[in-house]
């Protein structure tokens, strides 16, 4: 796709589209890894995962599918040198109790599928953590699989060498624990280690001190050194010492939900400053769940976190009043091998789009850049009564500074970002 054919935003500030993919008629995304020249997206609707060859990120070619086994997720995923990790889950937005996504974001998910009290019978999905061989970029080839008993691994982080880290929801418990990996075999990872919130462990008669009402479940870790940074949904944040994979403890918790409206996503470490970038999701239309922010901590202490700032919401046009979810969904996350910056962090904001902010003053983060991507073509979401509208979901830098954004129903976008608007 040339520059004069690329689709027109509808809105720009010191950012430029210079790349688009449909991604092979599957212009679903959700997670994506940019590496060496490919990208690895993790379908929503489309189920598996696409390759899509950047080489020329001007001219973005779809070059492989990998489909999902039946009534599976593959919507996240990682890459480090020649390996990719794939999740395998129960796919939630198929299932006929999650048609209206309020009942996927409230309450305990092991109970709603029946397996918060001990295994389910009939079980029609894949659960677990698949391996794959990248070496060829181009042709992902399974080397490995890690069964879970349960709904299934949800997100992973993985930088590589011997641990993964992954939430997973397992017969017995209430929605997604954390879980260490033991990756030395990469043909053969299994389990390392578990901790939960107490409350969590259904099987055990662990009881929730928490209203019903709410998703205390582990969305994902950001691991640095021994210290895991847990995004855990309405229970906030959960600060995890590692040193000991095989016995996980917990260092800190700390959740600001309520007064606000919880939905944890990100929990981002800036090791050199002491600072956390930590981002809750929008996960309703209209901000029915309330504004959602994005929050810088101080982290100097660490077993006591304190947050300091907030960044400031899009306010160019009514994104609430706009079709769809407005708010923070995910952040890039510094991952070795991109982009890494303590001060230039960015984010999607669903139907406001890609966002770049600069926190070099962390008590006054200032918006520096956007972009939002006009309404898409065609309507991946399968979901009934769902608007077609932009939904950016993942944003991932590469060490050359482009931006590639995944949408729920618009494809891959690629960005150039000029902070001096030039």
């Amino acid at each position: 796709m040339s520059a004069y054919d690329l689709p027109t935003p509808d809105y720009v500030r010191n950012m430029r589209l210079i790349g688009h993919s449909d991604q092979g008629g599957r212009a679903d995304g959700v997670q994506l890894m940019v590496h060496r020249g490919y990208a690895y997206v993790g379908h929503m609707f489309s189920k598996g995962f696409s390759v899509i060859d950047l080489r020329d990120p001007s001219r973005p070619r779809a070059v492989a599918y990998i489909a999902a086994p039946r009534n599976t997720w593959n919507i996240h995923l990682q890459a480090h040198d020649d390996l990719l990790l794939v999740i395998h889950a129960q796919d939630m937005f198929a299932a006929p109790e999650f048609q209206d996504e309020r009942a996927y974001y409230s309450g305990a998910l092991g109970e709603k599928l029946g397996i918060a009290r001990g295994p389910a019978g009939g079980r029609s999905w894949s659960a677990g953590l698949a391996v794959y061989d990248i070496s060829r970029g181009d042709n992902p080839r399974q080397i490995g699989f890690m069964p879970v008993e349960g709904g299934g691994v949800h997100r992973i982080w993985y930088t590589g060498g011997r641990w993964a880290y992954v939430s997973a929801l397992l017969d017995g418990f209430a929605d997604y624990i954390f879980m260490t990996v033991d990756m030395s075999d990469p043909t053969q990872p299994r389990e390392a280690g578990r901790f939960w919130l107490r409350g969590m462990n259904a099987a055990a008669g662990e009881t929730p001190s928490w209203p019903a009402s709410r998703r205390y479940g582990l969305h994902h870790a950001i691991v640095h050194s021994d210290t895991a940074y847990a995004a855990w949904r309405d229970a906030g944040m959960v600060v995890i010492d590692v040193s000991d994979r095989s016995n996980p403890r917990c260092i800190v918790h700390r959740n600001w939900s309520p007064p606000f409206g919880g939905g944890t996503h990100n929990c981002l470490p800036l090791p050199d400053r002491d600072l956390l970038v930590v981002l809750d999701e929008a996960v309703l239309d209209h901000q029915q769940d309330g504004e959602k922010f994005i929050w810088v901590f101080d982290n100097r202490e660490k077993s006591n976190p304190v947050s300091t700032s907030t960044f400031p919401s899009p306010r160019e046009a009514d994104y609430r009043a706009k079709p769809g979810h407005f708010g923070p969904h995910n952040l890039h996350e510094n991952r070795p091998g991109s982009f890494v910056s303590s001060e230039l962090i960015f984010a999607t904001y669903q139907n406001a789009g890609v966002r770049a902010f600069d926190i070099s003053d962390p008590y006054r983060p200032i918006e520096v850049g956007a972009l939002v991507p006009p309404a898409p073509q065609r309507q991946m979401d399968t979901r009934p009564n769902r608007p077609r509208v932009i939904q950016s979901a993942d944003v991932f830098v590469s060490a050359d500074g482009l931006i590639y954004s995944t949408d729920y129903n618009g494809g891959l976008y690629i960005i150039e970002f000029d902070p001096h608007g030039q």
